[in-house]
């Protein structure tokens, strides 16, 4: 059974800084894209990044230019390092884990984890 733990969240001023990490669990991840999702006005999640094992990263145009996504094959593990903070990045943070296989692909959460930019 997959499992994913994430770490990290906290309340943090407006242009600070957070980094958070999910560690996974469970199963093979090698045809897996991993990444992180936020709930967004109409949408239950929206993608913030996410990063394939190859490495290849996709983010929010909200996010662009602020958050890094990184990833550790080895560890199966993903951070997201946020920097210039804004309010409206307040949102609990999912991490996801998307695995790739002949028919739809399956993704697993995590628990979420708060993230809060307020002074």
């Amino acid at each position: 059974q997959v499992q994913l733990v994430e770490s990290g969240g906290g309340l943090v001023q407006p242009g600070g800084s957070l980094r958070l990490s999910c560690a996974a669990s469970g199963r093979s991840f090698s045809n897996t894209a991993m990444g992180w999702y936020r709930p967004a006005p109409g949408k239950q999640r929206e993608l913030v990044a996410t990063i394939t094992k190859g490495g290849t990263t996709n983010y929010a145009d909200s996010v662009k230019g602020r958050f890094t996504i990184s990833r550790d094959n080895a560890k199966n593990t993903v951070d997201l390092r946020m920097n210039s903070l804004k309010p409206e990045d307040t949102a609990v943070y999912y991490c996801n884990v998307r695995v790739y296989k002949l028919g739809p692909s399956t993704d697993y959460w995590g628990r979420g984890t708060q993230v809060t930019v307020s002074s």
